[in-house]
């Protein structure tokens, strides 16, 4: 039958059906859905990893022991995951593993816009590109298929036009039982133990490998030609819809397969046409290789280099009109910012900071709506876990022009409870390890929230709302080394408590943590059609009610 499924189900869809038998990766927009997705069907495990790198190395060992793996991550993610993914390249794999990076021109819900196809040029891996959800679909399937053909990871590129948007997806069948590889440890230290006498030898592998897939591609059916006039198009994913719907009458050649090009395809392609055109969003990765062989060609001459495409994009840029069936954009709306919930945690936090006047150093999450009014109590946000690091580099400085303690505490951080556990406790580690001055403040809701209210290593929930373990931030802090009274957990409701914690706080020297633990009202909706709230809201309340009396919640 036929199923109408979004980008990233079509993807859970395409996995199951591979025989994946592990999904793990990091919440992140446009990704998430896809694991949410995956978690449905039968005969596989699921998780949401610590990070992405934890997620990748997960992968990569569940396909070293013979499982198909999918590793999902949006596309700033993966500079968290580089380091394993640049070296499992050379390790290569046993059972198919697949990474998907979901890359957000326009940046709907990003910090930045960039290109994720530079990694598979970097790293040596191929990279699908799929431009409907069929594709998405079709294309996962594909790539477990090439991933074990020639022992390699494979990259699996989507971006949030395509992650969200719906399309039919035919011929599914939710009563098979997909194949599964064969289970069993491939222990070979030289292909797997990467020192340096290893390496060399399977970096020979590595280009020897590029060089096979460079021949497979010319013919893989990922690559699509359909000749029609002689205004030629080359184009990959969404755009290649955007492209069909402005220029019916041109030739296309649709690439399925970004990395590594085809060239002889594209050479021959080129040679077909009076006029070619490549249409890709973002930056010109494939017009740059296109060039360097020697081919003419527009692109960013034509296109722009910053955003998402559209139809009306591509017909501002060739000179074409708009049809008149096109609203004219003109509309005035009254500008409405985005900002936390109503009864959010979080804003408690943020007056008690702003009444104080501190430097904020923020982070990733839905705190950093902070900086918008009515609050404006952010003043920088980079990545997951910079907040507790920038703000230890600004104590650093501050105290080297000869500030005092007391005039260096108007400096903090503040980061949700997601986020420590991704990249803030290496962060807080380091800050008490080199004796740093510092407060620093966990906006705990017990979720994920951003991206739609995941579970977390805080929450005491793995995913499917399974109960799990927590982190315990006192214990936490004093394993690190921090004096347990430089610790506060205070209910992030009560704004009279996190008043008095903050300036308490403020009067220690060293490392301080304040932890203001509520619960995301966007999920107490969710938890309420489950019938999990009142077990969630009565083990925060235990959490607080222990951290006061210095109890452990783990005993």
């Amino acid at each position: 039958m036929r199923a109408l499924l979004s980008g990233n189900e079509a993807i859970a869809l395409g996995a199951w059906e591979a025989g994946v038998a592990v999904g793990c990766g990091y919440p992140g927009t446009p990704s998430t859905e896809i694991l949410e997705a995956l978690i449905g069907y039968p005969g596989l495990y699921t998780e949401w990893s610590v990070n992405e790198k934890v997620a990748l190395e997960v992968g990569l060992g569940a396909s070293i022991a013979g499982g198909r793996a999918l590793v999902t991550m949006k596309h700033v993610g993966v500079n968290v995951a580089a380091d394993p993914l640049f070296t499992s390249v050379y390790t290569g794999v046993n059972a198919g593993l697949v990474v998907v990076t979901a890359d957000d021109p326009s940046m709907h819900s990003s910090q930045n816009e960039q290109d994720n196809r530079h990694y598979a040029v970097a790293a040596k891996l191929p990279m699908f590109e799929p431009s409907t959800p069929a594709e998405a679909r079709l294309f996962t399937r594909w790539a477990f298929e090439l991933s074990e053909q020639h022992d390699t990871p494979v990259f699996l590129r989507t971006t949030t036009r395509l992650s969200h948007s719906k399309g039919v997806v035919p011929e599914v069948d939710r009563t098979i039982t997909p194949a599964k590889h064969p289970v069993g440890v491939d222990q070979n230290p030289p292909k797997y133990v990467m020192i340096p006498g290893h390496a060399r030898v399977r970096r020979v592998e590595v280009e020897a490998r590029l060089a096979e897939l460079r021949r497979v591609v010319e013919t893989h059916p990922a690559n699509v030609v359909e000749r029609r006039g002689g205004v030629g198009v080359i184009t990959s994913g969404v755009p290649y819809s955007y492209v069909r719907e402005v220029l019916p009458d041109a030739s296309v050649l649709k690439l399925g397969i970004v990395h590594p090009l085809p060239e002889q395809l594209i050479r021959d392609f080129a040679a077909s046409v009076e006029t070619l055109y490549v249409v890709e969003e973002l930056d010109p990765v494939i017009e740059t290789q296109v060039r360097a062989w020697g081919l003419g060609c527009h692109g960013k001459d034509t296109f722009p280099a910053i955003g998402e495409f559209s139809p009306e994009v591509l017909r501002a840029s060739l000179g074409l009109p708009q049809p008149g069936s096109v609203a004219a954009g003109d509309l005035e709306v009254p500008m409405r910012l985005p900002g936390l919930c109503a009864g959010c945690p979080h804003g408690h936090v943020f007056n008690v900071l702003r009444d104080r006047g501190l430097f904020v150093s923020g982070d990733i999450g839905c705190y950093s709506l902070g900086v918008l009014p009515p609050y404006r109590i952010m003043d920088t946000l980079v990545d997951m876990g910079a907040s507790i690091t920038m703000a230890h580099g600004m104590d650093i400085v501050l105290a080297q022009a000869g500030q005092t303690h007391g005039q260096r505490a108007h400096v903090s951080a503040v980061i949700g409870d997601s986020t420590f556990a991704h990249s803030g406790i290496t962060g807080l580690l380091n800050a008490i390890w080199n004796k740093r001055d510092g407060l620093y403040v966990v906006l705990d809701n017990g979720t994920t929230a951003m991206t739609g209210a995941q579970e977390n290593p805080l929450s005491g929930e793995r995913m499917g709302h399974e109960n799990s373990t927590h982190v315990d931030y006192v214990l936490l802090c004093r394993a690190l080394g921090m004096p347990e009274q430089n610790v506060r957990i205070v209910d992030g409701n009560d704004t009279a408590a996190i008043s008095a914690a903050v300036d308490e706080l403020a009067t220690l020297p060293g490392v301080k943590l304040l932890a203001a633990v509520g619960l995301c009202v966007m999920e107490a909706k969710e938890l309420r059609k489950t019938g999990k709230l009142a077990e969630k809201k009565a083990w925060r309340e235990l959490q607080l009610t222990a951290a006061c009396r210095g109890v452990r919640t783990d005993a």
